[in-house]
């Protein structure tokens, strides 16, 4: 899954994207270099980030939905959005997928959004807000609690009307985790995937790489690709990131002795 921010303020590439035209190409490039599925977001969600008002959030992704859809209809596009509105406009202009920070809430309006669109979600866990997640995350059992968390989730989103197979689970790394968090929850993810859905990751150039690796934000492609291999050899189906190429050549290399190992 390829990271398409079209943000002022991201973390790691703000304002590279700042319009649709530019979005779309760099869109078409993920998908050239390997990307399965293009993350189109319109709304920073990175630590302190502020919420962004409805109509300004669709005037960023607004544009590029379209573009893609009249340009690439075969792409499947997913929005990464917290709102309703925002994904049932979003679905109505080609998306395929709703990619929720906030777990998919059962009692907002998004599951039936969803539901009604025959859309996919991914179902992600988030310690308070983007505003006020990363003061002083605690838990007593990070795993378990999430666990909780995202099994409540995924019956409210079925009984919402979302069949089992369109439904990915995110234990969201970095959203109200400390490092050492961040990474029992890898190590953890075969315990992910025992709910039955797929597990998505992102972990790309994410503060826990550069906590372990000392590096800047745009350094961190080497740890953000080690991060995915050692998701994707605990059972992670989905890997949310920046650099497309990278991870793909990796995980190709990979598999491929995986496979010549297994035989």
């Amino acid at each position: 899954m390829s990271i398409v921010n079209v943000t002022p303020d991201s973390f790691s590439d703000g304002s590279r994207l700042s319009d649709a035209e530019t979005a779309f190409r760099y869109a078409s490039q993920c998908l050239d270099e390997g990307a399965d599925i293009l993350d189109i977001g319109g709304e920073s969600t990175r630590p302190f980030a502020e919420p962004v008002p409805l109509e300004e959030e669709w005037t960023r992704v607004g544009p590029v939905l379209e573009l893609l859809h009249e340009r690439l209809p075969v792409a499947i596009v997913s929005i990464d959005t917290r709102k309703p509105e925002i994904a049932r406009r979003a679905l109505a202009s080609g998306a395929r997928i709703v990619n929720d920070i906030t777990g998919c809430d059962p009692q907002g309006e998004m599951p039936h959004v969803v539901a009604e669109a025959g859309a996919g979600i991914v179902i992600m866990h988030m310690q308070g807000t983007p505003e006020t997640m990363q003061v002083e995350p605690k838990y007593q059992d990070v795993v378990g609690e999430i666990l909780d968390f995202l099994a409540d989730r995924v019956r409210a989103a079925m009984k919402a009307g979302i069949p089992a197979e369109r439904i990915a689970i995110d234990p969201g790394i970095g959203f109200g985790k400390t490092l050492e968090q961040n990474l029992e929850i890898l190590r953890s993810l075969d315990r992910f995937r025992k709910l039955g859905h797929a597990v998505l990751i992102g972990t790309s150039r994410k503060r826990m790489i550069g906590e372990l690796t000392g590096r800047g934000v745009s350094d961190r492609t080497s740890g953000s690709v080690a991060s995915v291999l050692f998701a994707a050899s605990r059972g992670a189906a989905v890997a949310r990131v920046h650099d497309v190429a990278a991870t793909v050549d990796a995980l190709r290399v990979w598999h491929a002795l995986e496979q010549s190992h297994v035989g």
